[in-house]
């Protein structure tokens, strides 16, 4: 039995993003923190994530931004297209980079995951605890793993995911929404010469109720994805995922096919793809959520990841300035996060709706509306999201 009871502050349930990042900001604080993961090594699933102006920033503030840029691509060209290769939108990111003192960046999500575990003390993550479930008391809160050992600590956060089992502990369940697409993602090996790497970058393409993206990863690899509309469960079981999503794309433009075509079989992820209603209290007594377990959101605007990090800045803020009252603390951190995630999870919602529309003449509206928009009004619209600072 682990028992941390005498050396303990914080316990972490989740060694994804959210949680590597409270982790760090904690310890910076000076607290004793313990991070506890389900896995059996620290391999985070996905492919790749871009790190915006504001995820950059908060990257900054926990002392690893300079790996993320080393390891990651900078996105210093962002196109968007028809199916037939058309252009769209070619968005102002020099503009944007000057604007923010900063390019977006991709990095593949195992790099990140890895750059943040190797920022914290050694023996900080603890592998292959599954969190079952929590008590509290007046001195300490007992967490329960599934292998049956029990560990004390004074504060706890949830940052176990879009399936958090501590959210489920402390405020119930809620339903999980189906955005009603499914995405494809890949990583591959894949040169053309439209898109070279010392550039970075890439474009997205939209269709009637598809979507395609290409971005350069870093270290010699793409990273694509595809989003197609779908009822549940239609595509998840398929057995030929790259057979699949050429079949999805055939007639599309030509780096489309072709950065599929390149990708192993086993390098390509299927997901569904989900959100929740929000909510306005994420936290009961001395447990709290942050990330996905808080507030999952849609990937249409970038930004699950960076609402992540600034929820471990944010809180690590409040819990500083509230020492002795984490009640007050845990209040403070919701009054300052909760609006603007939630503007971001619908926000996210309604950008969806309006990438994955299927009717033709509102598709052919919404391209027109698109190749109208001057680079202030592109800038101004994501000025809220990208030139946020915690």
């Amino acid at each position: 039995m682990i028992n941390t009871k005498d050396n303990t502050d914080t316990a972490i349930i989740g060694a994804g993003i959210g949680g590597l990042s409270a982790a760090i900001a904690l310890q910076q604080l000076g607290q004793k923190v313990r991070v506890f993961e389900r896995a059996s090594e620290l391999k985070e699933m996905g492919a790749g994530i871009v790190l915006s102006a504001n995820a950059i920033k908060a990257l900054e503030k926990l002392g690893v931004a300079d790996q993320v840029r080393e390891g990651g691509s900078p996105v210093k060209k962002a196109e968007i297209r028809t199916p037939d290769g058309q252009l769209l939108v070619n968005m102002p990111v020099l503009k944007q980079a000057e604007r923010y003192g900063t390019y977006s960046y991709l990095i593949y999500r195992p790099d990140l995951q890895r750059i943040l575990y190797e920022k914290l003390a050694p023996d900080t993550v603890i592998l292959g605890k599954k969190f079952s479930r929590l008590e509290q008391h007046q001195e300490n809160i007992t967490s329960m793993f599934d292998d049956g050992e029990i560990v004390y600590s004074k504060f706890l956060i949830g940052a176990d995911g879009v399936h958090s089992r501590v959210r489920r502990n402390i405020l119930g369940d809620s339903p999980l929404r189906y955005s009603g697409f499914t995405a494809f993602r890949g990583i591959s090996r894949f040169e053309d010469d439209r898109f070279p790497v010392e550039l970075g970058g890439g474009f997205e393409a939209w269709g009637n109720g598809k979507r395609f993206g290409f971005s350069h990863l870093g270290k010699g690899r793409v990273f694509w994805f595809a989003a197609i509309n779908t009822p549940q469960g239609k595509l998840l079981a398929a057995q030929n995922k790259k057979q699949v999503a050429l079949e999805h794309f055939k007639s599309w433009w030509g780096p489309i096919t072709n950065v599929i075509d390149s990708t192993d079989e086993e390098d390509i992820l299927v997901h569904e793809i989900y959100d929740r209603k929000p909510i306005k209290k994420w936290h009961k007594g001395r447990v709290t959520l942050l990330g996905d377990a808080a507030h999952p959101m849609l990937p249409n605007l970038g930004q699950g990841g960076a609402q992540a990090m600034e929820d471990a800045l944010m809180l690590t803020r409040y819990l500083k300035r509230f020492p002795q009252d984490v009640e007050q603390a845990l209040n403070k951190y919701e009054q300052k996060r909760i609006p603007r995630v939630t503007k971001i999870v619908n926000g996210s919602r309604m950008m969806a709706r309006m990438m994955q529309l299927e009717n033709p003449m509102a598709v052919k509206a919404r391209n027109q509306l698109l190749r109208k928009l001057p680079d202030e009004v592109k800038i101004k619209r994501l000025d809220w999201i990208l030139g946020y600072e915690v």
